[in-house]
């Protein structure tokens, strides 16, 4: 029993050997590379593990970039995995760039990666031009009609502005910016309309891919759709405004003026009110100066008559209590 439990033990110990063996030291990648000639030791392959870089995702990519005829460097893979590149994506882009004759370098290929840019998608964009389209802009001509305008942006990823220039977003900003100085600088909105083409010259003449990762090479209009009479909108709406001024001054005045009449009547009021005071006096004071003997008789006749004769005379002039009162 114990002579056939040692075979078995030595058995399962070189199995387990072999297994850690073949893991640290991947010898069917290192035929795969001598097979299409590259030159790799298996001493860097386990340098690999032992840096913990896999070494499939080096290795890999160096064969496929030194099959289509790219010199590739060992160290400058590893190096860029290390710092956390996609390897395959940035030998991918090298391979795209030598096919369409695109001068394009592994630091630059690696830089691009680095700063967070499918290097593929802007090598393959450098080949095939992309189509922007720019959302709705509304844009509003000098006699006030509102146009809305379309545009559809051709651009080619420009390699070397890849790392800092602006993307996508400034590109169309500044297209929208400069359909609105266009179409405002137009005296009236059919000429934009007859000439849509002179919105596309004039913003392609401003050099709007400055600074960016982009070449533009068109900018077509789309579509031209005419809005809201803008001008007219704001000439209603200024009249509206001074016609609640206007109103909002005609009831201050008008509050003004029943204040006014308000206080007049109590001031008049206020002197009928001492009118009749004076006149309940006057039979007191009569009364009073007769006692006294200041006022005769004769006298109080003569005061009476003078009365009469004033009150005929205020009827007969038609200003007199009688005459109000029908």
């Amino acid at each position: 029993m114990e002579i056939l439990f040692f075979p078995v033990m030595v058995f399962f110990i070189a199995v387990v050997a072999i297994s850690v063996l073949l893991h640290f030291v991947p010898v069917g990648l290192w035929i795969s590379a001598l097979a299409v000639g590259v030159n790799i030791s298996l001493f860097n392959l386990v340098g690999m593990r032992i840096r913990r870089v896999e070494p499939r995702m080096i290795v890999l990519p160096l064969i496929k970039g030194t099959k289509a005829g790219l010199a590739l460097n060992v160290n400058q893979l590893e190096a860029h995995y290390l710092a956390g590149g996609n390897v395959d994506n940035v030998v991918d882009a090298l391979i795209a760039a030598h096919r369409a004759q695109i001068s394009l370098s592994f630091e630059q290929a690696a830089a691009i990666d680095l700063a967070g840019r499918n290097v593929l998608e802007a090598v393959q964009m450098s080949v095939n031009p992309k189509v922007i389209e720019t959302p709705t802009i509304s844009a509003v001509a000098k006699n006030g009609i509102e146009l809305k305008v379309r545009a559809r942006v051709t651009v080619r990823a420009n390699i070397d502005r890849l790392v800092g220039g602006a993307g996508e977003a400034t590109i169309i900003a500044r297209v929208g910016e400069g359909i609105v100085t266009t179409v405002g600088s137009s005296e009236s909105h059919t000429d934009v309309l007859e000439n849509p083409d002179h919105i596309s010259r004039t913003v392609l003449g401003k050099g709007l891919d400055s600074g960016t990762a982009f070449e533009i090479l068109s900018i077509d209009i789309a579509d031209v759709d005419v809005g809201r009479n803008i001008g007219a909108q704001l000439q209603t709406d200024q009249a509206e405004a001074d016609k609640q001024i206007a109103q909002a001054r005609a009831e201050e005045r008008r509050a003004m003026a029943v204040a006014k009449e308000q206080e007049m009547k109590a001031y008049t009021q206020e002197m009928k009110a001492k009118v009749i005071e004076a006149q309940a006096e006057v039979p007191h004071a009569l009364a009073e100066a007769l006692r006294s003997g200041h006022m005769g008789v004769m006298d109080y006749y003569n005061l009476k008559n003078i009365a009469a004769d004033t009150e005929m005379r205020e009827n007969i002039a038609g200003t007199g209590e009688g005459h109000k009162d029908k």
